[in-house]
């Protein structure tokens, strides 16, 4: 195993993401079939006033990580196995075949519907730096309750870490935080508690819209946003992508797993470069380089001597 494309989350979108893409016939073919299956130009969805939907935020994740991954796949650059942080996973089970274009889309419009109506008001998330796994687990732990319940999220690396939760928790957890000496604390700009047991009960919605749909076995290893472990079955990938929105994403122990399976140089597609910053810090052994702000003579001279 050589390459690896890595997928971002919310976090990653900004306005104008898709119309920030490359002028090629694969792109231009993915924009196509969006605004066919949407019913209306894809673009609508990441102009300025769209973006802060959730719905409209998930699609345009989506949609530019097929888009940049058939670019770089009809420029000869494949895959060995795929993995996306929350919503991206949903990109990476597509580089996978796992799911089509059309269902993809159709699963992360319900989603991103789900995550929105489920915790309108009131909830935050924040990350954590400088503070290991345990003991943000035991600030948790410590500033829980029944009215103010708040969870650990994401491991993104093993001194950074997300929080999520009402928002009377993470002002409890953030306080602590930095009392017990963390390097930074901050709230982020996403203002529902998602990757949590709160969503438990649309998690059960997903997956039985999900055992309406046909997904087959991932032709590459799909890395799980749930337990980081490689899934080689429909039947998992599909239970992965149903239920991630209700469990934390222990991203470092994929990119740990990924490396360790013999990845020896990962892509992070469209948008941004969150996930190759983040791996620059873990691991700044391994090669990341992310699609956007670079060139695809540059992606492909990495491919190259990757194989």
């Amino acid at each position: 195993m050589s390459i690896a494309f890595i997928y971002p989350g919310q976090g990653a979108d900004y306005t104008n993401i898709l119309r920030n893409l490359p002028l090629h016939q694969a792109v231009e073919a993915t924009f196509k079939e969006a605004t066919e299956i949407l019913g209306h130009d894809v673009y609508r969805l990441d102009v300025e006033h769209s973006i802060g939907s959730l719905v409209a935020t998930h699609l345009s994740l989506f949609i530019a990580g097929v888009a940049t991954t058939r670019l770089l796949e009809a420029e000869g650059i494949t895959a060995q196995a795929a993995a996306g942080l929350s919503v991206g996973a949903y990109s990476a089970a597509a580089a996978c075949k796992s799911i089509d274009f059309a269902q993809g889309m159709a699963m992360v419009r319900k989603r991103a519907e789900l995550i929105a109506s489920g915790f309108p008001a009131g909830y935050a998330m924040c990350v954590i730096i400088g503070l290991s796994e345990q003991k943000v687990i035991q600030i948790v732990s410590q500033a829980h309750s029944e009215t103010t319940p708040v969870f650990v999220s994401n491991i993104n690396a093993p001194k950074q870490i997300i929080v999520t939760g009402t928002l009377e928790g993470i002002l409890k957890v953030e306080a602590s935080a930095r009392q017990q000496g963390a390097n930074k604390v901050e709230k982020l700009n996403v203002a529902v508690p998602t990757h949590c047991p709160l969503y438990q009960p649309a998690a059960d919605i997903l997956q039985a819209e999900f055992s309406k749909i046909k997904i087959v076995d991932p032709n590459i290893p799909y890395i799980s946003n749930v337990h980081a472990r490689k899934l080689t079955t429909a039947k998992d990938v599909s239970q992965d992508l149903a239920i991630n929105i209700a469990h934390g994403v222990r991203w470092y122990d994929s990119i740990t797993l990924l490396s360790e399976l013999g990845v020896n140089l990962f892509v992070e597609l469209a948008p941004g470069n969150v996930l190759t910053k983040l791996n620059q810090e873990i691991y700044p052994q391994l090669r990341t380089i992310a699609f956007e702000g670079s060139s695809l003579e540059h992606i492909k001279r990495l491919a190259e001597t990757s194989q």
